[in-house]
């Protein structure tokens, strides 16, 4: 599928694409893939090689995105798919967003028949989730338009890392969010994630400015991100930044992928995290994975 020029630059000089979907802003040669091996340069134009294939699909509690504040008590069918923009070490669903095999997992779909599927299972809302959306954008557009014309709203499940294009184009058919704010640390961010963390604090300010549905997850890590100075900064962001009424959850790690040699998170921390939030102000604050 051809994305729209709009969301990728030419160059003048060389057969090179700079893709401006999400924050990696990839210059992608002829003939290859950016660093969520879903976009392909070919002939000098951007393509999204697994639109309408689909990893994963599944009704679910919404509590479970986790959103405990939106449309409560309802299901939301959820959508996953293939690669993710980040590239970090701990990854819960590296086995989809790293190490796949597209062609022997791939499930192909239409938007029509995921909408349909959405409203036989009387969900309320459809949820982009398991992997990073924003990769996914030309489907998850048109996919989520249709939804929201069949009164079902749309969930992001995201990592935030959008570019400032594709943030303005989501803000358009997404009605909540959960962005997994990984640490306050710019050093844990680009060692163990593979980003830049201002643009995901810079992005998290813009979905709430625009007012819609916000949640933030943090996943404690064990000597990686759970300082009380770390966790208490964290806490003054939502509140100072953005407002103590954005539901905070703080979950717990567990040895995974490239990070197997970490233990599970403390649960005494965890529960210190919530102390803290709660000391701070913010009023809805929720542990997981324990």
């Amino acid at each position: 599928m051809l994305v729209n020029n709009d969301l990728y630059k030419k160059s003048s000089k060389t057969q090179k694409i700079r893709c401006e979907i999400c924050a990696n802003y990839c210059k992608i040669a002829d003939g290859k893939v950016g660093i969520c091996r879903q976009h392909k340069n070919i002939n000098g134009e951007l393509y999204d090689e697994s639109y309408g294939i689909v990893s994963s699909l599944s009704p679910d509690p919404v509590e479970k995105k986790p959103l405990n504040k939106f449309l409560p008590g309802t299901f939301t069918y959820s959508i996953g798919g293939f690669g993710c923009n980040m590239t970090c070490l701990h990854c819960q669903n590296y086995m989809i967003s790293h190490e796949y095999d597209i062609n022997s997992r791939g499930i192909k779909i239409t938007p029509e028949v995921i909408v349909e599927n959405a409203l036989n299972y009387n969900c309320k809302s459809i949820a982009w989730t398991y992997n990073e959306p924003t990769i996914h954008l030309p489907f998850s557009k048109k996919t989520s338009l249709l939804a929201r014309q069949k009164k079902l709203k749309v969930i992001y499940v995201s990592n935030g890392y959008y570019s400032g294009k594709s943030l303005e184009e989501v803000l358009t058919f997404v009605d909540a969010f959960n962005i997994d704010l990984k640490s306050m640390s710019q050093d844990f961010y680009k060692k163990v994630c593979g980003a830049d963390l201002d643009v995901v604090l810079d992005n998290l300010k813009r979905i709430y400015l625009e007012g819609k549905h916000l949640e933030i997850t943090n996943l404690i890590i064990n000597d990686y991100n759970d300082s009380i100075d770390e966790i208490t900064q964290l806490c003054d962001f939502v509140v100072t930044e953005l407002g103590p009424e954005v539901p905070l959850h703080f979950s717990r790690a567990f040895p995974y992928y490239k990070m197997d040699n970490i233990s599970p998170t403390r649960q005494e921390i965890l529960y210190k995290a919530k102390e803290i939030a709660e000391e701070k102000g913010i009023n809805s604050v929720y542990l997981g994975n324990i």
